[in-house]
């Protein structure tokens, strides 16, 4: 009996330590599987899994920052969310469209006074030169009013509304493009859902990965010319399965990118806001594609 007794100790103590082995072999695999976490220079960030809403980095996720022209992502979204939508529809360039990109000295679509161009073509011109005349024949489009200023706060009041609408607690829009009056500010967080939102439309996603296209659009006399527009997003170029989002910047704003990348039927979306540079917000935004992807 004390025989038997010894060897059924005996193999149990040796499975019990080969079980302490076993777990800490896994242990140490599982510590070795969790990358560290990213250092950036933008001021704040925010990661997460698209497909399951999992946040995966946080830096001043949820303080409010002055957002640039990633603004314009609302603004292609709310144009996106209009009923009986006709993308093919036209709209002629007014002189105010184009007098506003030269007193602000902003970031244009070189939309040409007369000309016709679709609500498909603007949203381009919107979205990969950053066109705030685009964005202002946007809004004057679809906001609702008896002159220009009523349809722009109309349109502004739809972009707030569309924000409250997403549970966004830290976002305010006072403009169409993001130059503002100074109370125009969302979080990395905030932008971040915002986009992973409007990524839902089929027609936003080809778009936002569009590294450049060329626009036939009708002139003013009946005749027609071609507009040329490459995007302001580098990772498209510069990173595997990149499919957006937006860039932005300004003298408050510094440089922002909103972005998003697939790899093996995994999307990654996120924001960086007040970064440094230009190079140094795409840097931002790789270290944290890179981090999300091994999570």
């Amino acid at each position: 009996m004390k025989r038997g007794y010894r060897a059924t100790a005996t193999a149990t103590v040796a499975l019990t330590a080969g079980a302490v082995l076993a777990g800490s072999a896994f242990a140490t695999q599982a510590q070795a599987a969790t990358p560290p976490k990213p250092t950036i220079v933008a001021k704040g960030g925010f990661v997460m899994n698209d497909g399951t809403g999992k946040t995966l980095f946080t830096k001043a996720a949820d303080t409010r920052r002055s957002t640039g022209s990633t603004t314009k992502i609302m603004t292609a979204k709310v144009v996106l969310s209009q009923k009986n939508l006709n993308l093919d529809a036209k709209v002629t360039i007014q002189k105010a469209y184009s007098d506003y990109i030269v007193s602000k000295g902003a970031s244009s679509a070189r939309l040409i006074v007369g000309d016709k161009v679709s609500v498909r073509q603007l949203l381009y011109g919107l979205m990969l030169p950053s066109g705030c005349d685009a964005a202002y024949a946007l809004a004057d489009k679809f906001g609702t009013g008896t002159t220009r200023a009523a349809r722009v706060k109309s349109f502004i009041g739809k972009m707030n509304t569309t924000a409250k609408s997403l549970g966004l607690q830290n976002t305010k829009f006072d403009s169409f493009d993001g130059i503002g009056s100074g109370n125009n500010y969302s979080t990395p967080r905030d932008l971040t859902k915002i986009a992973s939102s409007a990524m839902k439309s089929s027609t936003f996603r080809a778009i936002v990965k569009t590294k450049s296209t060329k626009q036939k659009v009708t002139t003013k006399s009946g005749g027609y010319r071609y507009m040329a527009w490459t995007n302001t997003n580098r990772m498209l170029s510069t990173y595997s399965g990149a499919i957006g989002v937006k860039t932005g910047s300004g003298p408050t704003a510094k440089y922002c990118l909103v972005f998003a990348a697939t790899r093996n039927g995994k999307t990654v979306i996120g924001t960086v806001l007040t970064s440094t540079s230009e190079t140094n917000r795409t840097a931002d935004a790789k270290k944290l594609l890179d981090y999300g992807f091994k999570l």
